[in-house]
């Protein structure tokens, strides 16, 4: 029988770190107590500072992959957008927009298994532009590359690197076989050897248990990341998982405390999904979580950055560059 909440919420506080038993405890717990003593942690841990971030898709559809959520994968019939690398010019105009709007932290997304080390080298000259003309933080999301790549990529202006894990060891062969759940934590680790931090997460929602999503949480303890994005499934059609039942704010709001008291420092960043959410993720911001993708997602409609903003002021949150 797990101790009182609030003792343990004290002790996770004071730095000790919890079990995944613990946790799997944590996850019956009844839920507004759970959400307050999550949210009690966060401010603990991370104050006001709320880390809200852009991406961009830099390069879409006709993926290798055959991740059964992806709307870009080559194996689903979608009706996604398929085009190359945009110009610098169409990437650098949006990251100033984004600039003036106050978001702090910009990401380039590709499709695709990898960049190839040429157009890893375009993504070089206009992230450095970026750098140069903007000053705004990049993060990019090239797929599986290696320290190398990171390394160059770090020298042109790079600080963090986005590369999820999607869902649980067990789990994973369930959503992709194309490539492995130790080829992503090989990629996130060549991706630290070359300096730079990681954000990665999973989309919940995936046929996944409560089991998964816990066990996820504790490889990304593991393997010491800061930012955690927490997408819900967006089921699209033409995927396999297009009747994946959607879940709930009440679902969304137990995995972020969870998480809390699992990766109590770190970003828990509401991604992908969160538009379906009635109250767009307004009470995930008060139940642990602390940072968000904001604007248009890869191949769905977002939230504009001026109505999170808003949110932000409403909440008492200052946007930051946080765990970088």
């Amino acid at each position: 029988m797990m101790k009182d909440l609030s003792a343990l919420t004290k002790e996770v506080m004071e730095g000790r770190v919890i079990t995944k038993e613990e946790a799997l405890e944590l996850y019956d717990h009844p839920l507004e107590e759970l959400c307050d003593c999550a949210d009690q942690i966060r401010r603990h841990f991370c104050g006001d500072q709320f880390d809200i971030c852009t991406i961009i898709n830099g390069k879409s559809g006709h993926c290798s992959e055959n991740c059964k959520f992806c709307a870009q994968s080559a194996h689903n019939h979608t009706c996604a957008s398929e085009y190359p690398l945009l110009p610098d010019e169409e990437i650098l105009e949006q990251a100033k927009v984004n600039h003036s709007q106050g978001v702090l932290r910009y990401s380039i997304v590709t499709s695709g298994k990898r960049l190839p080390d040429r157009e890893v080298d375009d993504m070089c000259r206009v992230i450095r532009r970026i750098r140069e003309e903007v000053g705004i933080s990049v993060c990019i999301s090239f797929g599986l590359l290696n320290e190398q790549q990171y390394r160059k990529l770090k020298e042109a202006g790079v600080t963090r690197v986005h590369n999820n894990l999607e869902t649980s060891r067990r789990n994973f062969p369930n959503v992709c076989t194309t490539h492995t759940f130790d080829d992503k934590v090989q990629a996130i680790r060549a991706a630290q050897a070359a300096g730079l931090s990681v954000c990665s997460g999973g989309i919940m929602g995936l046929g996944e248990t409560p089991e998964d999503r816990i066990d996820m949480a504790l490889t990304l303890r593991e393997l010491g990341i800061k930012s955690v994005p927490v997408n819900m499934l967006n089921p699209i059609p033409g995927t396999p998982f297009e009747h994946n039942e959607k879940l709930t704010e009440e679902v969304m709001r137990r995995i972020a405390a969870v998480y809390r008291f699992l990766l109590p420092s770190a970003s828990i960043r509401l991604a992908g999904g969160r538009g379906l959410l009635p109250d767009k993720g307004k009470r995930c911001f008060t139940s642990g979580a602390n940072a968000a993708i904001s604007g248009d997602m890869l191949t769905t409609a977002g939230i504009t950055v001026k109505t999170d903003m808003e949110l932000l002021d409403e909440l008492g949150y200052k946007a930051g560059i946080c765990n970088e």
